[in-house]
């Protein structure tokens, strides 16, 4: 029996994608979704279009935890400033000689998930030592599942959240094999956490947020780094700060570039869900690790 091809964004009410996002986010919760979704599709249908859009992260896994090409491991790291320790998940190639450029991976609003640790494979198999912090570490870690996990999250104090990944980036600046050359990469929350950094840490050499919160505003003249920002078309919660986001790094005499792919949704780069846009998301990864090249690998 033939295998049925993927679902995309287009195979969803734009309706039902505008409550799902809702969902993802915590302005509504899993009743809420079913009982909006259930006036466009009935309950049944409801249930069966949120079973769609969750994440599959079996199927979308491309590198598998235990690639010989890899060594991987989680680790603890001191955050005084923050909750006082730390947790993430460290990945780097493995049998390699001679010091590394480091990426820092920030998840979105659900902690170190299967797929995050994923993303941090495949940067590291691209000549990076990458590192993933989990938020959720102080709540007991990513509890395994979506919705619990969501839930958890919202219980987090964010500046004390946010000062545990400025210890993780000190820490992996300064882990042994780096070459000193920082650069971080986010999504959604992370893409905000990714924005923010780069006014926090001025040896901070590239940023690359994916359709996260714009940093505030009165820190720009802080960023060094530069920023490719990374935004989807069909995001009106997200894109609403970018003008002023846009101006303010302008009027800085930041660097920075933008790239916002034609007919995408809010998590276009996440493939374990319908949201997913492949070609979008492959541009958008070549574009980052360019700039990673650019900035982080120390010429020949």
């Amino acid at each position: 029996m033939a295998t049925p091809p993927k679902q995309t964004a287009r195979d969803f009410d734009p309706d039902v994608l505008a409550l799902f996002d809702d969902y993802v986010h915590g302005a509504i919760d899993r009743r809420g979704f079913l009982t909006r979704a259930g006036r466009i599709a009935g309950a049944a249908g409801a249930v069966g279009l949120l079973a769609a859009l969750s994440p599959q992260f079996a199927s979308a896994q491309q590198i598998a935890p235990d690639d010989a090409r890899l060594q991987t491991r989680h680790v603890e790291f001191d955050s005084p400033k923050g909750n006082g320790r730390g947790r993430g998940y460290l990945a780097q190639p493995a049998g390699t000689s001679g010091p590394l450029p480091m990426v820092l991976v920030v998840h979105e609003n659900r902690g170190l998930n299967p797929h995050i640790e994923d993303v941090a494979r495949r940067i590291a198999l691209e000549g990076y030592i990458a590192f993933a912090p989990d938020a959720l570490f102080p709540k007991g870690g990513y509890p395994g599942e979506e919705d619990a996990a969501r839930a958890l999250f919202a219980t987090l104090d964010q500046d004390t959240a946010r000062q545990d990944f400025v210890a993780a980036a000190g820490w992996l600046q300064k882990t042994e094999g780096g070459n000193g050359r920082l650069g971080v990469v986010g999504f959604c929350y992370g893409g905000g956490m990714a924005n923010w950094l780069a006014t926090q840490l001025p040896t901070l050499r590239a940023a690359v947020p994916f359709y996260g919160p714009a940093a505030p505003l009165e820190d720009v003249p802080k960023i060094t780094a530069e920023l490719l920002v990374v935004l989807a078309s069909n995001d009106a919660r997200v894109n609403a700060q970018w003008p002023d986001y846009e101006a303010a790094l302008k009027a800085a005499g930041k660097t920075f570039a933008l790239y916002q792919p034609a007919d995408t949704e809010h998590g276009f780069n996440n493939d374990t869900t319908p949201r997913y846009d492949e070609a979008a998301a492959r541009e958008a990864w070549t574009k980052m690790l360019a700039l990673f090249a650019r900035t982080l690998k120390v010429p020949a």
